[in-house]
């Protein structure tokens, strides 16, 4: 079982923006909050994001080693694409649309978004695509 994650980013304030509607919309639910850092959960899953003075840098690249996405389960198609219509106005911005959404592979159902910061998160219909 995943216990956490821990996003580091540059402007928490930011952040949580995109992150904590995104979340709430899929069932995370408030946790932590701190000077530099908020935090969600769901079930015993918890993610964080983090403004860290240790942070090295200030630019996430998801195309470079380390982290490249974070997937999230959807109820189902409708709700991917409800979400998928609703991102803009809360800082994401579809990847691949002239593939959405099938980006993933004609067995998929799935929107792709990234935030401002270049992180990017999957939004996966939880049933098979009929």
């Amino acid at each position: 079982m995943l216990h956490h994650v821990e996003l580091w980013v540059p402007d928490l304030a930011g952040a949580a923006r995109p992150w904590g509607w995104l979340l709430a919309e899929l069932g995370w639910r408030p946790f932590q909050d701190w000077p530099g850092g908020r935090s969600w959960l769901h079930g015993e899953v918890y993610l964080v994001l983090e403004q860290s003075p240790a942070r090295s840098g200030d630019v996430h690249d998801r195309l470079a080693p380390g982290l490249n996405h974070l997937a999230f389960t959807a109820a189902d198609p409708a709700e991917v694409d409800r979400l998928t219509a609703a991102a803009p106005a809360h800082g994401w911005t579809l990847l691949f649309p002239d593939r959405h959404p099938h980006a993933g592979g004609p067995d998929t159902y799935a929107a792709y978004l990234e935030d401002g910061w270049g992180y990017e998160v999957e939004i996966q219909a939880g049933r098979p695509v009929p």
